[in-house]
């Protein structure tokens, strides 16, 4: 039994596969969308706070490069 890919089965191929393409498209940029304003919202909720001074001078020398 010999079968053969038609061109009908072509043109719906390339339909479907640009379809796909689309719908992954939208979707991820939906998605995008939704994680950047969750994570705006997160930080704005946080309020900043300061770190803690310490109460006693510290009298050593700090080492930074």
């Amino acid at each position: 039994m010999d079968t053969s890919l038609t061109p009908q089965f072509w043109q719906l191929f390339a339909v479907l596969l640009v379809a796909a393409v689309g719908v992954t498209f939208v979707l991820t940029a939906v998605f995008d969308a939704l994680a950047l304003r969750l994570l705006h919202r997160c930080g704005r909720r946080m309020p900043t706070q300061a770190s803690p001074q310490p109460t006693t001078p510290d009298h050593r020398t700090s080492v930074r490069c």
